[in-house]
């Protein structure tokens, strides 16, 4: 039973929530039904009420036209029967058109349908357009004698305007036709006259013809209603006539009307309510499913990354990790999550410099390129991490904490420094390869010094070998001989420096100074070549913070490529000219020769690794040139020369270490 009670709870609380929605309708379709029925059952009202008028009407109309065909049959024994009307027999006649009959004229034929009298007598007023003789109507005395009883005419205008129609009534005396009494109907007196005042309040009355045209109307100045009209043959006397009643619009009955209206607002408010209602629940719904596919969003996201996230508060005790942390250091969230410094992954060799780290952090003064550390994985082996720091804000502008990501970077490391040690056997291989193209030339600058010792040496001993020896001359060759010894040594030094393999030192140095010494060692081989190397240092250059060695390997290799560029050049435009500036916050070395220049398609490729227009060359000097210039954060390009050839240019920064 308990069972089964909370498998329907849900049921019960779908029911309960949908409960509103459902009687929510019910309410409006119950206001909507009572108001409808409440007009209906008003207009039903009036719209029996018109019925029954319209059925008085039509009975009084009925009787009156019946009451005056009598008058006129028994006026028609009296009218037809003696020779002339007697006085009685006028007054009569008289009475019937004073009374309100709707009858304007009375007429009586005889048997062949001719005028024997009139009264009013004729006039112009009863024509009908410009045509006489026309009243009364010949065909309808016919018909009128041919069926015995009465017969109407059709209604028609006459020369005032107004419309009137005709009824004949045939008159028999012992089976025998006498001719017939004609009574003139004027259907505006008919209409406007007989019917009562009170049937003009409610209805206005209009006769239509059977063009459905009204010719004749009974109004007073008040608006009709559109819905309540009611339309019946007007017979008699027939021929196509039809009255129409219209019911006047009734005075506004407020109470009633209010009510509704109270009633409308009432459900209106509910209505506006109960929606109101709704979207407030349908934006807090969709709010919930969207923070919600948020934060699953999220979590995926962040189970997916290779990147450790780990939370901490202000006192630096975890509240986070993802699952790429926990794989990194070998630890599982149960065993980081609410742990405080120190934590179980710092390295016991480098503890003091993670503690100062982690103090620096939490001071907020983690710098933005981010701090490595080296740290230990659960199982013992050591890892490299770059960590980022960014404090943690809260939806009311607190800082709660720090979030920090940590990115793997052992491998990386290891790759860097073998990519290094690499660069730099290339570099040695490089400043080797350029020692042995010019070996022949420094063999030359040694063997002057050298064979300058060997004389030297000589005339000493032979000057030895004298009973008499001048002291001061062999003092004075001694001091020659040492100096050719210096000079010789120099040279060697610098080759020396020039070729070992050592790791890069950056140091503060005179750049001019290092020029002076890259020319000094290729200034032999460009005087066996017949060159010339012409220098232009700017005096008081700021010291820079680069290795000399370096620095030196990138001029020698631009001057060398200078004087490869002019090897066809006559004698006197084989000069290379190196000149050293400060420009915008850099120094700046041109290397300038007067050779052919460089083709799109060569400048295209020109520092690709391999790429040579020599052929003895390994395309591997300006690739070499081009990473030591960034390596010292500078930039290293070239430019056509406006005399002629092309001019490199070598740009370092100004700062010191």
């Amino acid at each position: 039973m308990p069972s089964r009670r909370a498998s329907d709870s849900p049921a019960s609380a779908k029911w309960l929530a949908t409960l509103p929605y459902l009687a929510l309708p019910l309410f409006l379709s119950v206001i909507a039904a009572l108001v409808w029925l409440t007009r209906s059952h008003d207009q039903e009202e009036q719209r029996m009420a018109l019925i029954n008028d319209v059925l008085w009407m039509e009975q009084n109309l009925q009787f009156q036209l019946d009451r005056n065909v009598a008058l006129l049959g028994q006026l028609g024994l009296e009218l037809l029967a003696a020779g002339r009307p007697q006085d009685q027999t006028d007054a009569s006649v008289r009475q019937i058109l004073r009374t309100q009959s709707g009858l304007v004229r009375v007429l009586w034929l005889d048997p062949d349908g001719v005028t024997k009298g009139a009264m009013p007598p004729m006039s112009d007023n009863h024509l009908i357009g410009e045509t006489t003789g026309a009243v009364p109507a010949d065909s309808v005395f016919r018909l009128a004698r041919a069926v015995g009883r009465r017969t109407y005419s059709p209604a028609y205008q006459v020369a005032d305007g107004s419309h009137q129609f005709e009824v004949h009534v045939p008159v028999y005396s012992n089976d025998a036709f006498l001719g017939a009494v004609v009574g003139i109907y004027s259907l505006q007196d008919l209409i406007l006259r007989e019917l009562p005042w009170w049937f003009s309040e409610r209805y206005r009355v209009s006769v239509l013809d059977a063009d459905g045209r009204e010719i004749v109307a009974k109004s007073k100045v008040a608006p009709v209603s559109d819905e309540q009209s009611y339309t019946m043959p007007f017979d008699p006397p027939g021929q196509g006539l039809a009255l129409k009643i219209t019911t006047y619009r009734a005075e506004t009955r407020w109470v009633p009307l209010l009510l509704v209206a109270s009633i409308v607002l009432l459900a209106g408010i509910i209505v506006w309510s109960v929606w109101q209602l709704r979207r407030q629940l349908a934006r807090r719904h969709r709010a919930e499913q969207a923070l919600r596919s948020e934060s699953l969003f999220r979590r995926a996201m962040e189970d997916s990354l290779l990147t450790g996230l780990r939370a901490r508060d202000l006192a630096g005790r975890i509240t986070y990790v993802n699952p790429a942390f926990c794989k990194m250091v070998g630890y599982g969230p149960e065993e980081l999550i609410g742990r405080l410094p120190p934590l179980p992954y710092w390295d016991p060799d480098h503890l003091e410099r993670t503690q100062e780290v982690h103090d620096m952090i939490l001071a907020g003064e983690s710098p933005p390129e981010g701090v490595e550390l080296r740290l230990r994985r659960k199982n013992g082996e050591r890892l490299d991490a770059l960590i980022f720091e960014a404090p943690l804000i809260d939806v009311a502008g607190r800082h709660t904490g720090w979030m920090g990501s940590m990115l793997d970077i052992t491998e990386q490391k290891r790759a860097r420094e073998l990519a290094q040690r690499q660069e730099e056997r290339l570099q040695a291989t490089s400043r080797l390869i350029t020692m042995g193209e010019m070996a022949s030339t420094l063999a030359h600058e040694l063997n002057q010094p050298l064979a300058a010792i060997a004389s030297y040496n000589t005339g000493c001993l032979n000057r030895l070998e004298q009973p008499d020896i001048d002291r001061e001359e062999l003092r004075d060759t001694h001091r020659k001989l040492g100096r050719q010894a210096s000079r010789a040594g120099e040279i060697i030094r610098r080759v020396h420096d020039f070729v070992r393999r050592s790791k890069p030192k950056r140091k503060a140095l005179d750049l001019n100074e290092v020029i002076r010494d890259a020319v000094e060692l290729i200034e032999a081989d460009a005087r066996s070549r017949g060159m010339r190397i012409e220098t232009d240092l700017a005096p008081n250059l700021p010291e820079t913070a680069a290795d000399p060695v370096m620095i030196e390997q990138v001029v020698v290799n631009l001057l060398r490529n200078g004087m490869d560029a002019m090897r066809d050049n006559p004698a006197g435009r084989r000069t290379v000219a190196i000149s050293t500036r400060e420009e915008g916050g850099n120094l700046v070395v041109r290397v300038a020769d007067r050779g052919l220049g460089i083709d799109p398609e060569t400048a295209r490729r020109l520092f690709e690794p391999f790429f040579t227009t020599k052929a003895e060359g390994m395309g591997m000097g300006l690739n070499i040139c081009r990473s030591i210039a960034e390596l010292h954060h500078g930039r290293l390009g070239f430019e056509s020369n406006p005399e002629g050839g092309t001019i490199f240019i070598l740009s370092l920064p100004v700062e010191t270490q």
